[in-house]
């Protein structure tokens, strides 16, 4: 895809690449930081240039139905499009200075994930959708030499972006962080309806899907709340579609905040299975994120944090029954 259009009687480009859809003028740089109009093309300022890389578990991600027990080469840049205040990377997420002497070409992050023995590239950290050609073009050599392809987004990607995805992206984890239009305006400076509208998207498109929710209590944990979402969730993509619900810790902006209770964490896996979800997972609290057969309840993987203790799937299926399981298991 293009990344950007001319509007000819305005002399400014609209980036394509979120629904912010930033009108840039010469030089200027979108929402995000690290997107310009340069000579009236978009550049993408952190391409090539990535800011935090590591090896981890794709349970990490998270992902609990893509490829259990494998490692995923992760990579960030700095910038976002987003301004959460309880941002777990806000030190490169907020940052928009480029260290252009860190250079790894998409030929050569393809290289060192075969040679680290990971299964999967994941584009994370911060907000992958901004720095959207490097991860395609990764992404496109990645698949073609076996690996997998993993987005952990904040879900405010463009429609354009979503359907482009679909020939080179595997799997995203896609935050939904509230319901409530306002504090998604407000507060995060992104929007609701587009973050459903992403989700709907990449389901339609194929791409696996799982939903992560951040719950800080006061701010999204309310019953209705939960109840929305978990219907969302169950009959707009699909009640075998993955709830992680993780619990908050303070950083950033919200030092002063409480961590969030394991029984509101538990709550809200009631509600969500209240809701029909098959498959809700608790995160950051130490408890078993065990995966069990919707049918007949046995017990298919067996995780304590990110470990694998065991895998009793055959060809993505239940061993006593049959079932096959949703997921990317191959």
């Amino acid at each position: 895809m293009k990344y950007f259009k001319t509007v000819p009687q305005k002399e400014k480009i609209v980036c394509l690449l979120c629904q912010h859809y930033c009108q840039l003028k010469e030089g200027q740089v979108g929402v995000c930081g690290v997107n310009k109009n340069e000579d009236g093309e978009l550049k993408t300022l952190v391409y090539g240039h990535p800011s935090a890389l590591n090896l981890d578990p794709v349970e990490k991600k998270p992902l609990y139905h893509l490829l259990p027990g494998t490692t995923a080469l992760s990579l960030g840049t700095v910038g976002c499009n987003f301004k959460c205040p309880f941002c777990q990377n806000w030190q490169i997420s907020q940052e928009h200075y480029v260290d252009t002497s860190v250079t790894i070409s998409p030929e050569r992050m393809v290289e060192m994930a075969q040679e680290r023995g990971a299964a999967s590239i994941a584009y994370t950290y911060n907000e992958p959708t901004i720095f959207y050609p490097y991860a395609k073009d990764i992404g496109v050599l990645a698949r073609e030499k076996g690996l997998k392809n993993i987005f952990v987004t904040n879900g405010f990607e463009s429609p354009e972006v979503v359907k482009d995805m679909a020939s080179w992206l595997d799997a995203a984890n896609v935050d939904l962080k509230s319901w409530d239009e306002a504090y998604y305006k407000k507060i995060l400076k992104g929007g609701l309806e587009a973050v459903k509208d992403t989700l709907r998207g990449m389901v339609r498109e194929g791409i696996w899907v799982e939903v992560t929710t951040l719950l800080i209590e006061g701010d999204n944990d309310s019953d209705a709340d939960l109840k929305a979402m978990a219907s969302f969730i169950a009959n707009e993509l699909g009640v075998h579609v993955p709830w992680h619900l993780s619990a908050f810790h303070p950083d950033y902006k919200m030092q002063d905040h409480e961590y969030t209770k394991l029984h509101t964490l538990e709550r809200a896996k009631r509600i969500a299975k209240e809701a029909g979800i098959l498959y809700v997972y608790l995160g950051n609290v130490p408890v078993h994120g065990d995966t069990y057969c919707p049918d007949c309840n046995t017990l298919l993987i067996d995780r304590t944090g990110y470990a694998i203790a065991q895998n009793s799937l055959v060809d993505g299926h239940c061993p006593k029954c049959n079932r096959a399981l949703e997921g990317v298991w191959r």
